[in-house]
């Protein structure tokens, strides 16, 4: 079932990618305007030996990681006090609400004068994005626990600690996980938005000075590379979390 999607997929960006060099060369659309996709192509191959790219790539995903970690030891906490201590919980609710759409990218000007060095500034929006996804999920992953298993534990004398240790935290798991993968996802889109507004160095870097040197057909092929990327990141974990959490099947939160 899985090589059958896999080839399904192949096939429909095959079909994209034909449309597209068709329309360019039958000048439906102009080359100069979109270039055609075959020259995008080839330009993408070329950017695997692009020190430049190669470098700026290294960084995005360097302040994607290092920013996803401090998430998960922020967000993943977070979540399990305001999951299980329910004052907590109304307490910060109307914060958590109005924090939570605000779009990162709106906040880059001020991240830029808190953070002197603007790859603390990245980092430090990659947390605040990142943040939300799981904290979200592992709250919850904290209400579909079994209230049995609870009371279970409690009649042999377990306390509230050992209760979300032994029961809330394993169950809730399979959430965090998926929060994780949402938030990878969304961890890349504000590095390379940062990078695309501020500067530094990165994949975003890479796109705007293509774009400035006109150089349409380079920043298209980067673009590729960061979809290929994201693609990337994003099936290995769907693969960790279906290896790690077999029991829990598809109803893990935003499963894909």
């Amino acid at each position: 079932m899985n090589l059958r999607r896999v080839r399904r997929g192949v096939a429909g960006v095959a079909v994209f990618l034909a449309v597209l060099e068709t329309l360019g060369r039958t000048g439906l659309i102009d080359p100069l305007l979109l270039p055609l996709a075959s020259t995008v192509t080839v330009r993408a191959a070329g950017l695997v030996i692009d020190p430049s790219f190669l470098s700026g790539t290294g960084h995005t995903l360097l302040a994607c990681g290092g920013g996803l970690l401090l998430a998960v030891a922020i967000a993943v906490p977070a979540g399990l006090l305001l999951g299980t201590v329910p004052v907590a919980e109304s307490t910060l609710r109307p914060l958590i609400e109005f924090l939570r759409p605000i779009p990162s990218v709106a906040l880059i000007p001020l991240a830029l004068f808190l953070f002197t060095d603007g790859a603390q500034a990245k980092v430090a929006l990659i947390v605040f994005a990142a943040s939300w996804p799981l904290l979200i999920n592992t709250m919850y992953g904290l209400r579909e626990v079994d209230p049995v298993a609870k009371d279970t534990l409690r009649s042999f004398g377990f306390g509230p600690l050992a209760v979300v240790v032994r029961v809330a935290l394993p169950s809730a798991a399979p959430f965090v996980v998926t929060g994780v993968r949402i938030a990878s996802s969304v961890a890349l889109i504000v590095a390379v938005s940062v990078e695309l507004v501020a500067g530094g160095t990165g994949i975003g870097t890479f796109l705007s000075d293509a774009a400035a040197g006109n150089q349409r057909e380079v920043m298209l092929a980067a673009v590729v590379w960061t979809g290929v990327i994201g693609l990337a990141v994003n099936t290995l974990l769907v693969a960790a979390e279906r290896r790690l959490f077999r029991w829990h099947g598809a109803g893990a939160g935003e499963s894909g």
